[in-house]
């Protein structure tokens, strides 16, 4: 059982960055937690985006109201570093609101670590799967207890 990452080929896809960071997931107050954290370390909030946005542009839609402000996706860079950011509309528990994040360029990497990683899992949160954003993500619990969330840009 061997996967193996190829930077160079990676590389060669421009415009997309390689990362392998943290996702923290917030009871519906991320939005407080960010203006927090960027305040104490002095660092930059990106990419940030809303429930909402997911949207059609016309508001129609069935995301609820009290919904559509919460975070669905936030970077906070520091020093070259980052964290990223989003609420959960449900209630998420403590220790279990932290996920190992990857976002490679490369799709076939991406589903072959999905595949050993979904295989015994504890929980799958969400199916590999294309989005609006990506040509797929999906998250899950690994069998040790270990939230990842995977996502392939091309």
């Amino acid at each position: 059982m061997s996967v193996c990452y190829n930077a160079e080929k990676d590389n060669s896809q421009k415009g997309v960055e390689t990362m392998f960071s943290h996702y923290l997931t917030f009871n519906r107050n991320c939005s407080e937690a960010l203006l927090f954290y960027a305040k104490i370390f002095n660092a930059e909030i990106t990419d940030l985006q809303y429930y909402g946005d997911m949207l059609p542009s016309d508001g129609s839609g069935s995301l609820p109201l009290a919904d559509r402000e919460l975070v669905l996706h936030a970077r906070l860079v520091w020093r070259g570093s980052e964290i990223m950011f989003s609420d959960s509309p449900d209630r998420s528990t403590s220790g279990k609101n932290m996920s190992i994040s990857i976002t490679l360029n490369e799709a076939e990497f991406i589903q072959e670590t999905w595949n050993f990683l979904a295989t015994g899992a504890q929980e799958i949160y969400m199916e590999l799967q294309p989005t609006f954003f990506a040509t797929a993500h999906g998250s899950l619990r690994d069998r040790f207890g270990i939230n990842w969330m995977f996502t392939a840009m091309t």
